[in-house]
């Protein structure tokens, strides 16, 4: 009885043994990769959540850190708080590298938030009349995107010579109504002077725009064009793009799949990037 007694113990720790060594290799398969990506709440976070499911397929856990300003989030991504940022373009991120000595790069384009002008007062920026006042907010890198809204309607000019990318107000040679430009204002307190009718017009980025109920496409009397260069980026620290998981967080964004999600979802205030 003592034999058979120790040849069932070395027999339930021999079991034991190859369990714990199935389970170890079970966890080594399945080991999932953690990124945090900071975004603006409309329609950055919302695009992450709906990739989120794919991505957790593939071994990346995303978390979504939401942010309600401009300032934050690179400064987040440089101190390392975050993988990632998703809520900038191009010409924004290359002027604050170039104010913050940063080395902050673009994993890839998402999607486009056209710009638009909004008024309770008149219909076309053709109505404006002479001396008309259009609010604009602080952000300096779209001001470009401004000055080709109202150049495009034949209300100004530009210096020649003037690179739209990094243009502001003082490279408008004619401006033949006289309107005066006040760009003083932070970006997200801009759908509230719209509603407030402060102003005869109210620029609005499209993704405040939509987060307080606005439909640029139906409530905008001017918009920006599809081939503008000022599409939506991931942005991530130099190197970082070439991180696994950050290449399969871009290939899930740019995904044919999530393209046909955002048209359907924004209908047209929105406009993906063509993807993979």
């Amino acid at each position: 009885m003592q034999k058979k007694g120790i040849l069932g113990l070395l027999a339930v720790a021999a079991t034991a043994f190859l369990l714990v060594g199935c389970g170890k290799s079970s966890s080594s398969s399945s080991k999932t990769t953690t990124i945090t990506v900071g975004a603006s709440a409309v329609p950055h976070a919302e695009i992450l959540k709906h990739v989120q499911p794919q991505l957790k397929k593939e071994g990346v856990n995303l978390k979504i850190k939401v942010f309600q300003d401009y300032v934050l989030p690179n400064k987040a991504l440089a101190s390392k708080e975050l993988d990632a940022n998703y809520f900038q373009h191009i010409p924004f991120l290359k002027n604050w590298n170039k104010e913050n000595n940063g080395t902050i790069v673009s994993a890839g384009a998402v999607h486009l938030e056209p710009i638009g002008v909004y008024s309770k007062k008149v219909k076309s920026l053709k109505d404006l009349k002479k001396g008309a006042t259009v609010l604009v907010s602080s952000n300096v890198a779209d001001y470009g995107r401004v000055l080709t809204l109202f150049k495009d309607a034949g209300l100004i000019t530009l210096k020649k010579g003037t690179d739209i990318t990094s243009a502001t107000f003082s490279d408008i040679k004619t401006n033949k109504r006289h309107l005066v430009f006040k760009h003083s204002y932070e970006a997200k307190l801009m759908p509230q002077f719209y509603k407030n009718n402060e102003g005869d017009a109210v620029v609005i980025n499209a993704n405040y725009a939509v987060q307080s109920g606005l439909n640029p496409t139906k409530d905008a009397i001017a918009l920006e064009k599809s081939d503008s260069p000022y599409a939506n980026i991931v942005a991530v620290r130099k190197g970082d793009q070439n991180k696994p998981a950050i290449k399969k967080l871009m290939k899930a964004l740019r995904s044919k799949s999530t393209q046909a999600w955002i048209k359907k979802k924004y209908k047209g205030a929105i406009l993906p990037v063509s993807g993979d």
